[in-house]
């Protein structure tokens, strides 16, 4: 470690720890602004989202979401890959889990989870692939092309659901309702054997163990591997990745599938675990709120799950308060944004002063 460089550990909880507690206090100045107890919102937040096991049930479907989008968002950080189009690649992953059950008939419901699995991580990866391939060979930029790509894949999807896959008599543009042999199996039925009581009416599934799952891999494929080193040191410096034998276009594009790939996959969840249909609303923002987990997270496949958590925190206690009281639902969309914007943009406004500080003390030592 550099002697002017913060300790790692300081690094990695310290400064978004600090970053976390400002966003928070700037937010209970602007509830006490609009008139309402910040200490009882609080309160509310909290019974509302970790009270109970139907709060339980909610936090930890929309954490499921922001798992998977937040990794993928961290794997292409890892590349120096800005992708910012997790919204569009779960839109299409949402398609293939749509197409493959409505016109497949599965034997059963553990292969069709599988058969939404493979194809929504194809439709992402697929939709991710041409912003990568345009960097790779056309030198376009990527947040760019990935900003494109989520407005064309929003209207692509709204054309296919009000004109192609809507069914007859219907006026909702969204697909008909999948077989009710075919869903993901709730929390409460994984838990339930083992002697532990759960809500059924929350929507945690199953894939909140695949998104789990997914982290450690990626941590295996990140630190374990030729392909993650590969990938941490084109991210470090191309030029050097260049000398050391390492194609830019290989890696580009094989991060790019990896990341849209695990942002499609988000839509099992969101479409097999919500609605049992695909609509129009159903990726709700996750591909966005990824890009703050993974900087939350410090692209770290551990780091986003504290992460994902504290989201799903913020989106279920948010619904909760808007109920309880007369806060809009949009002050937890200023939350957020007071989140992002103290754990990136201004992420150094905590860091310099903290490095500071260990540097003094480590100088009277």
């Amino acid at each position: 470690m550099s002697a002017r460089r913060l300790p790692h550990w300081a690094d990695v909880t310290l400064v978004p720890l600090i970053s976390l507690i400002i966003a928070f206090l700037i937010s209970a100045l602007v509830i006490l602004a609009i008139g309402e107890d910040p200490w009882e919102a609080t309160r509310l937040m909290v019974q509302g989202a970790l009270g109970s096991t139907y709060g339980w049930g909610y936090t930890l479907y929309y954490t499921t979401n922001f798992l998977l989008t937040g990794l993928a968002v961290s794997i292409a950080f890892q590349a120096r890959l800005f992708n910012i189009g997790g919204e569009g690649q779960a839109l299409l992953g949402g398609l293939g889990v749509a197409l493959v059950l409505l016109f497949v008939p599965w034997p059963n419901w553990w292969t069709a989870i599988i058969a939404a699995l493979f194809a929504s991580a194809l439709f992402g990866a697929a939709w991710a692939a041409i912003p990568g391939y345009l960097q790779a060979k056309r030198g376009s930029h990527i947040v760019i092309t990935t900003i494109m790509f989520n407005f064309i894949a929003f209207s692509l999807l709204n054309y296919l659901l009000s004109h192609v896959l809507r069914p007859a008599g219907s006026m909702d543009p969204a697909t008909a309702r999948f077989s009710r042999d075919i869903r993901l199996p709730r929390l409460a039925d994984i838990l339930e054997p083992i002697g532990i009581e759960f809500s059924r009416s929350g929507p945690a599934n199953v894939m909140l163990f695949i998104a789990l799952f997914a982290c450690f891999l990626a941590w295996v494929m990140l630190w374990r591997t030729r392909l993650g080193f590969s990938i941490r040191a084109f991210g470090q410096s191309e030029p050097a990745a260049h000398y050391a034998g390492i194609s830019s276009v290989k890696i580009i594009m094989l991060t790019m599938l990896i990341s849209g790939a695990l942002a499609g996959m988000m839509a099992v969840n969101s479409v097999m675990g919500g609605p049992q249909r695909l609509v129009m609303n159903a990726v709700e923002g996750a591909g966005f709120i990824g890009i703050a987990v993974a900087l939350m997270g410090r692209s770290h496949p551990f780091g986003i799950i504290p992460a994902a958590l504290l989201f799903g925190f913020l989106f279920q206690g948010g619904s909760e308060l808007a109920i309880e009281t007369s806060i809009p639902r949009e002050m937890i969309v200023i939350i957020q944004a007071l989140v992002i914007l103290f754990t990136g943009a201004l992420d150094n406004m905590v860091r310099a002063p903290l490095t500071a500080l260990f540097l003094a003390a480590r100088g009277r030592r």
